[in-house]
């Protein structure tokens, strides 16, 4: 009978032993390209009048904005300590004691608030439609994330709590646990786990791959069968906050949350470990964060269905429409209802 499963052995963070060269990058590179392509086929399918050089320029900078809010964002909410605020130049400082290490800590939220950002800015200087922009975003980035937490997997971090279930999984350099517990003892028992010395390692939840296949996969797939059906501008952004709030927030049950943070609210006390259970009225700060992200999907979505020029163009009609000539025909539609409202004075 499986009781648990053992990590695979052929996985490690680095794709060649003694190189910085890491699964993790690798896997963000990844993500990065499969955003970039479902992003280029709705621009043809749709035949958006953006040129390749306004696409790679929309991506550059929101890829740039997405790093640098995920990094920002994750010293100041998950950093407890001063290190940051003392010397804030370490914020982007890929090495540590000599050694290459990248950028150790990215947030997810901080992550969408640098991309809103960038497409806000890069829509108004090119104008384009941000709802626009935003839906085809929206349809884009869930698959691609999907290999975002593939790489959390191979670093073997973000892993969920202690679990008894047969697939339950045993990350090598996961947190021991004490062997004088007795909620470990009856954990290594029901899993078949041997306790040899004062410390032992328990199966977790592979929360990476949970939130790879419903943040992912099964996320886009909701999307992306809403793109073309869309009700009105907008509508996929809003989708795409709650359903990645909804998804986050359900999983954050099944995570171990950061040892030094714990939750952020309780609202019943308990003194349950950490590792092995997450009260119902207990709160993480990725739930709490999940939840301000639901709420501003819906927020946004009641915004956007009230909002002006709000039918959406499921396909532009004359695919050599230039920019120039469409800020001709929106000058002139405007012109012309002004001499409209001239004449009912």
């Amino acid at each position: 009978m499986l009781l648990s499963i053992a990590f695979p052995s052929w996985l490690s963070p680095q794709i060649i032993p003694g190189l910085f060269f890491r699964w993790y990058s690798v896997m963000y590179i990844v993500a990065f390209g499969i955003a970039y392509l479902l992003y280029r086929k709705q621009v043809q399918e749709r035949r958006f009048p953006m040129t390749e050089d306004e696409l790679t320029g929309l991506f550059f900078w929101g890829v740039l904005m997405l790093i640098v809010g995920a990094r920002i964002f994750s010293t100041i909410v998950y950093e407890t300590s001063d290190l940051y605020r003392q010397e804030p130049w370490l914020v982007f400082w890929p090495f540590r004691n000599g050694r290459f290490t990248g950028l150790e800590g990215m947030s997810y939220h901080g992550g969408v608030i640098g991309g809103v950002l960038a497409i806000l800015i890069y829509s108004g200087i090119k104008r384009f439609d941000y709802r626009e922009i935003g839906d085809m975003f929206a349809a884009s980035i869930p698959l691609g994330y999907t290999f975002g937490r593939l790489g959390n997997f191979a670093n073997e971090e973000l892993y969920g709590r202690v679990t008894t279930q047969p697939w339950g999984m045993v990350f090598p350099h996961a947190r021991r646990l004490s062997a004088e517990e007795v909620w470990v003892q009856e954990a290594a028992e029901q899993t078949g786990i041997d306790i040899q010395g004062a410390l032992v390692n328990l199966p977790r939840h592979p929360s990476q791959l949970y939130e790879a296949l419903l943040e992912g996969v099964v996320l886009w797939f909701i999307i992306w069968i809403f793109r073309n059906r869309k009700p009105f501008k907008g509508f996929l952004i809003g989708l795409y906050l709650m359903g990645y709030g909804t998804f986050r927030f359900l999983i954050e049950y099944f995570r171990e949350p950061d040892s030094h943070l714990g939750y952020r609210i309780q609202l019943a006390e308990n003194d349950l470990p950490l590792a092995l259970a997450h009260p119902l009225l207990s709160f993480s700060t990725g739930q709490m964060l999940s939840l301000i992200m639901f709420l501003i999907g819906l927020v946004w979505l009641v915004i956007a269905s009230r909002s002006p020029n709000r039918k959406p163009v499921l396909v532009y009609l004359d695919s050599n429409r230039t920019k120039v000539n469409m800020e001709a025909e929106r000058k002139a539609a405007q012109k012309q209802r002004r001499k409209l409202r001239k004449k009912l004075r």
